[in-house]
């Protein structure tokens, strides 16, 4: 089963998640409404509402409207960070357009992502459960967290690989486990039945991650969206480049390409060919591989269904997109 076949399960419901946030974003200031349904329209494979609306299968909720609501939650905070991360990456291309940080001033397109972010709130507490709120509220705390840390991580070439998965994980795991075990709260899944799907969306979201990592030096600028080598020219430290580093001789050559006083594309370019040609890559491939195994395992306690497949499926789709 391919990714669309899986998201196929569930197009209705998706329909109705995009929807449902551009009915909540539209009667707001109308500059700020079309530019965030913009937003919503330009692509994007919905990835986290997908597995949301899948894992609530097994137990499904007793109200419909609150599954969608959370879904759509998730997905507008999901496009909240994108909105806050062009803005701290001075990006001005996303997913092969230009970003709303290329046509507004910064200070306006965070009070944009702003805006995002507390209808992600209102939506999820549109869902009327004490504990999915509170569940999204750490979620916000968790992704907050993982910004700070990424920011003041800048350039510390000699960061223990630990400290990169704290970071992936607020960035961006950790919203794939909201998105996979709230909806079994709100079924009233048994307990190891929700501790089955948060592991899921843990494991699923750190594969997601280290992928998108790997193709910021794989991938061409239309593939991925934005300027290729972007992370590494911003200091980040990502899991090939970290690999790369544990070699004293490579790493002394990297940072002096990355802290000398040449800069430009030409230095983005050299850098990244050399993370390319390197080992670095299917080092960061076979974690991303593992971290996927690991999610479609944590499934295996529930009875085979076209759900589970599908669930197990975009596990496997995470590790093979294009690079």
């Amino acid at each position: 089963m391919s990714f669309a076949s899986a998201q196929a399960l569930v197009a209705d419901e998706l329909a109705a998640v995009e929807q449902l946030i551009l009915q909540k974003i539209g009667s707001t200031y109308a500059p700020l409404a079309e530019a965030l349904a913009g937003l919503v329209r330009s692509g994007g494979k919905r990835v986290r509402p997908t597995v949301a609306l899948l894992a609530a299968r097994f137990y499904p909720p007793p109200s419909q409207r609150a599954l969608l609501c959370l879904a759509a939650a998730v997905e507008a905070l999901h496009t909240a960070t994108l909105v806050h991360d062009d803005v701290i990456d001075g990006a001005l291309l996303r997913r092969g357009q230009s970003t709303l940080n290329a046509v507004w001033t910064p200070a306006s397109t965070v009070m944009a992502g702003n805006y995002f972010f507390a209808r992600a709130a209102a939506l999820a507490a549109e869902t009327g459960h004490p504990r999915v709120i509170q569940l999204f509220a750490e979620t916000l705390n968790t992704i907050v967290d993982g910004e700070l840390r990424q920011a003041f991580a800048v350039r510390d070439w000699g960061q223990p690989k630990e400290r990169y998965y704290e970071r992936i994980y607020g960035k961006t795991a950790a919203l794939f486990e909201v998105a996979t075990r709230s909806p079994a709260v709100l079924g009233n899944a048994p307990p190891e039945a929700e501790e089955a799907l948060r592991r899921y969306g843990y494991h699923l979201g750190m594969a997601f991650q280290i992928v998108d990592d790997i193709l910021d030096f794989v991938a061409d600028e239309k593939t991925l969206g934005k300027p290729a080598g972007s992370d590494l020219a911003a200091g980040i430290i990502t899991l090939p480049v970290y690999y790369y580093l544990q070699d004293p001789a490579r790493r002394d050559h990297l940072v002096a390409l990355a802290d000398g006083t040449r800069h430009g594309d030409a230095v983005i370019a050299e850098m990244g060919r050399l993370i390319r040609e390197s080992d670095a890559i299917a080092q960061a491939r076979a974690e991303a591989e593992a971290f996927a195994r690991q999610a479609a395992a944590d499934l295996a306690m529930f009875p085979p269904s076209p759900h589970r497949q599908a669930l197990m499926d975009i596990a496997e789709y995470v590790v093979a997109r294009p690079m």
